[in-house]
C-alpha cells in the first residue's frame, strides 16, 4: 500500500504519524490543523474523526487524543485520519460558534474557499485534505462554552444516494447516543454544502454529526462518551477486531427546531435539557441589561428540550434552544 500523506503527516503501513494541515495567510492571519494517521497493516476503510469544528468543544478534543494513543496501528485494518482540532483559532481564542478573526461559523462555511477568509480556508483544507481521501467521517461536537445538552446525534436522510443513507443511519447506531435527529434538510449542492458532515455525505461518503458533552467542560464521563464512540464505529467498520454493537432502542427524533432569540439582551432560562415541554411552554425570557423582561421565548412545538443555552449573553438571531419531538419506539 502507499503511504497516505495529510500535510506534513505521511504514514505507511503499522505507523502512526502525526503532522499539520498548514493553512495560508489570506486577509486575515493564517493557522494549522493539527493531524494524526494511523495507518493498519491491511487495506481497508479510512475513517475520518473529527473535533474541534467549534474551538469551546472540548470533550471530543480530549477523547480523540486518547483515541490517538489507544489504537495500535498493527491491529488495525485501514487507516484513521484524526483532525485534532479541526478550528485551532477558536480553540486557543476560546470563542463560541465563530472563528476570531472573521466571525464565521467554520460548520457554516463548507466546501470552503482555498482564497476566502479563514474559517472559509480551513473549511477547504479539512475538505480537499481529509475529507476528499476518506471513506466514512464522524464530526464529532459537544454543547458549545454557551450550550447545556443531552448527547445526540444527526442522521443525515438526503435522499441522493439511499445506500449512503442506510451506512449513515448504521453509523449514528453505532456511536451509540439513543436520541438521534432525523436531517432531510441538508443541503444537496456540492459546491454549497455548509456543513463538515454534509460535505462528506454529498460526495457519497457515510457520515454522521454527533453531539456529547456541554459548556465547554470535558467531564470524564463525557470524553469516555465519545472515545466509546469512536472506537465502536472503527469495530463496525472492521477496522478492530471486537464485537459490533448498535443502540438497541434509539430514541429518532423527528421533527426538530432550533429557537432563536428575537432580541438582544440577557437571557434567562427556564428549561433544562431532557425536559418535555408543550407548545407555547416558556423556554426563557430576556430581558435589557437592567433586568427588565424585554421578550419571552416560548416552544414551538410539544417535544424535549435537546440543548439550552445557559450563558446569559444573548444575540438578536443567535440560538437559545433547539426541542425536538421524540418519535415512539415503534415510531421509526
Amino acid at each position: 500500500m502507499p503511504p497516505l500523506t495529510v500535510g506534513s503527516a505521511v504514514a505507511r503501513p503499522g505507523e502512526k504519524v502525526s503532522g499539520f494541515i498548514n493553512v495560508p495567510a489570506g486577509t486575515d492571519p493564517g493557522t494549522e490543523i493539527p493531524v494524526t494517521i494511523i495507518a493498519g497493516r491491511h487495506v481497508g476503510p479510512v475513517l475520518a474523526l473529527i473535533a474541534g469544528i467549534h474551538g469551546s468543544e472540548p470533550s471530543p478534543i480530549l477523547a480523540l487524543q486518547r483515541v490517538r494513543a489507544g489504537v495500535d496501528a498493527a491491529a488495525l485494518t485501514g487507516t484513521v485520519i484524526i483532525v485534532q482540532v479541526a478550528n485551532l483559532p477558536s480553540f486557543i481564542h476560546r470563542t463560541v460558534y465563530r472563528g476570531p478573526w472573521d466571525q464565521k461559523n467554520l460548520n457554516r462555511v463548507f466546501p470552503g474557499r482555498p482564497d476566502g477568509t479563514a474559517s472559509e480556508r480551513i473549511a477547504h483544507a479539512i475538505t480537499t485534505q481529509v475529507i476528499d481521501r476518506c471513506d466514512y467521517l464522524i464530526d464529532m461536537h459537544s454543547g458549545d462554552g454557551n450550550e447545556a445538552l443531552r448527547p445526540y446525534s444527526y442522521w443525515n436522510q438526503l435522499g441522493l444516494d439511499d445506500h449512503v443513507d442506510a451506512q449513515a443511519r448504521d453509523l449514528a447506531l453505532t456511536f451509540g447516543l439513543d436520541h438521534i435527529v432525523i436531517d432531510r434538510g441538508g443541503p444537496r449542492d456540492i459546491n454549497a454544502s455548509v456543513f463538515c458532515s454534509n460535505t462528506a455525505h454529498v460526495r457519497g461518503k457515510p457520515a454522521v454529526t454527533t453531539e456529547a458533552g456541554g459548556v465547554g467542560v470535558p467531564t470524564e464521563e463525557m470524553i469516555a462518551l465519545n472515545v466509546r464512540g469512536a472506537m465502536r464505529v472503527m469495530r463496525h467498520l472492521a477496522m478492530l477486531p471486537g464485537p459490533r454493537e448498535m443502540v438497541a432502542h434509539p430514541r429518532w427524533i423527528d421533527p426538530a427546531e432550533v429557537v432563536v432569540s428575537p432580541e438582544t439582551g440577557t437571557w434567562h432560562p427556564a428549561v433544562r435539557p431532557d425536559d418535555h415541554v408543550v407548545k407555547g411552554a416558556l423556554l426563557g425570557r430576556l430581558t435589557d441589561y437592567f433586568g427588565e423582561t424585554v421578550t419571552e421565548v416560548a416552544s414551538p412545538m410539544d417535544g424535549t428540550v435537546i440543548y439550552i443555552v445557559v450563558s446569559p449573553a444573548m444575540g438578536a438571531g443567535e440560538p437559545v434552544a433547539m426541542v425536538g419531538k421524540v418519535l415512539p419506539p415503534d415510531g421509526h
